[in-house]
């Protein structure tokens, strides 16, 4: 089974995840080759805090409050309102929903830092802006990489002295900390001079230090930077934290690390260190898979009683999302071949789509007098812009897409401002979203489309030949 952003962004996208997952549990494709896995985890991708948050009250799932009720959260007086942001490798102010509802909300902010190797627009916004180097510049890691039954983890070493006035993200937040004065540093020494005897010491003089000092429990990350970073290679302290996580899956894992070829969490965090093509960590047996369900009978839980709610309402009935006004179903941030983040603002590096066109259907062009080519001005219910419009046999009659990664400004090589494209959240609401996690409904937004005046030249990309 394939899951993307189709149906995670669209309506009933909690009961399509639902769905998605009792088609291959109840036909019995758990835990069995070529079929869906639980897997083991180098680090975790979210905590288990679960709450509401104060204004809204939108459930915290996993930790993570919906972005699209940021704004609600920020623009009232409620004496819990939000007063203050961190936002690191982020660009809120133009990847949420109604960005303009976003600038107006952080324009409003007691605090706004901002940590990236970008000037955002949410960077803009921000009282202090913190540049961090790039991913060439210093060391990284990405812990969401599932292939079983090997699981593997990469250490990607710096390539490149970084840009000055910039540095890796461990140093920001370290200083950050010194400047709080939050740890004493007599605290660290003991584990300093422990770093500096071997990973065993090392591992004892740890140990001793989180069972003893809650402050030290609470800042590991922090604790490990500060005392066996600097023991480490040239220029890989960032991977300090690395260490702790290797220690954590030995443990969680036993078995399966030394299937994978390493003795203890000393080991696995060495050979991570020294490979340049990544280590796997794990080494895993299908029948594994039901001792990682967390449940303490290791058995999956089918029953979601609010999913089975909401399928039988609809079954009784259904809410059209178009109207005659808004008739198009608009995807904003489609995935194509040359289209990123927000950091890629300069478009020079694409070789094709450099304007970011709005697809659309051959039905539709010709019911509503598109060109191929031409410009089209795109409304919804939150706003309208114009676009440059690709007529494509890839689109559904009633559906156009437009891509992710622009209607990012850029000054160009004559010093003059440029914004490319069209940027999608221009034209969703943060009210679009769903109703258990506040997921945007970014693939499902109602939308009108028109000609512009003096449009383009009627052309049909790809073989249309046989529907013209």
């Amino acid at each position: 089974m394939f899951e993307d952003l189709g149906v995670q962004q669209a309506p009933n996208s909690t009961l399509c995840s639902y769905l998605n997952k009792m088609l291959w549990i109840l036909t019995g494709n758990f835990a069995k080759k070529g079929g869906q896995h639980l897997h083991s985890s180098f680090a975790p991708l979210f905590s288990t805090v679960s709450g509401r948050t104060p204004v809204t009250r939108a459930p915290i799932i996993a930790g993570l409050v919906p972005g699209n009720v940021v704004p609600e959260e920020i623009l009232t007086d409620h004496p819990d309102r939000f007063r203050a942001m961190i936002v690191e490798s982020a660009n809120p102010a133009h990847s949420l929903a109604d960005s303009a509802a976003c600038r107006e909300a952080f324009a409003t902010l007691e605090l706004l830092v901002v940590v990236d190797v970008a000037m955002t627009e949410t960077a803009r916004l921000a009282h202090y802006v913190l540049p961090a180097s790039s991913q060439f510049e210093k060391v990284e890691a990405t812990f969401f990489n599932f292939e079983f039954p090997h699981n593997a983890v990469h250490l990607r070493h710096p390539i490149l002295e970084p840009l000055p006035g910039t540095l890796p993200e461990p140093e920001i937040w370290s200083r950050l900390v010194r400047a709080l004065d939050v740890v004493d540093d007599a605290d660290l020494r003991p584990l300093r001079e422990a770093a500096q005897q071997g990973r065993q010491a090392y591992t004892q003089a740890f140990l001793t230090a989180v069972a003893t000092n809650p402050t030290v429990a609470k800042l590991l990350p922090y604790v490990l930077y500060e005392t066996l970073g600097p023991t480490l290679p040239d220029r890989l302290a960032g991977a300090a934290a690395l260490w702790g996580l290797a220690q954590k899956t030995a443990m969680t894992y036993p078995d399966a690390v030394r299937r994978a070829g390493h003795a203890d969490g000393n080991a696995l965090f060495d050979a991570i260190l020294s490979s340049r093509s990544g280590v796997t960590f794990t080494a895993h047996n299908y029948p594994d898979d039901f001792a990682l369900i967390s449940h303490a009978d290791h058995k999956i839980a089918l029953e979601i009683p609010e999913m089975l709610t909401e399928m039988r309402s609809l079954a009784r009935a259904s809410v059209p999302l178009t109207t005659p006004e808004l008739p198009i179903v608009l995807s904003v941030g489609e995935r194509r071949a040359y289209t990123a983040n927000d950091i890629f603002r300069d478009p020079s590096w694409r070789k094709r789509d450099a304007d970011g066109a709005l697809r659309v259907s051959v039905e539709d062009a010709q019911v509503l007098g598109l060109a191929d080519g031409g410009r089209a001005r795109i409304t919804t219910a939150a706003g309208s812009a114009e676009s440059t419009i690709e007529i494509t046999e890839t689109m559904l009659p009633g559906h156009a897409a437009l891509p992710n990664g622009f209607g990012l400004d850029y000054t160009d090589d004559d010093g003059q401002l440029r914004t490319p494209g069209v940027a999608p959240n221009a034209l969703t609401s943060t009210r679009w979203r769903d109703p258990y996690a506040g997921t945007p409904w970014h693939k499902h937004v109602p939308a009108r489309i028109e000609p512009c005046p003096a449009g383009g030249t009627t052309r049909l990309r790809g073989n249309t030949e046989s529907r013209v």
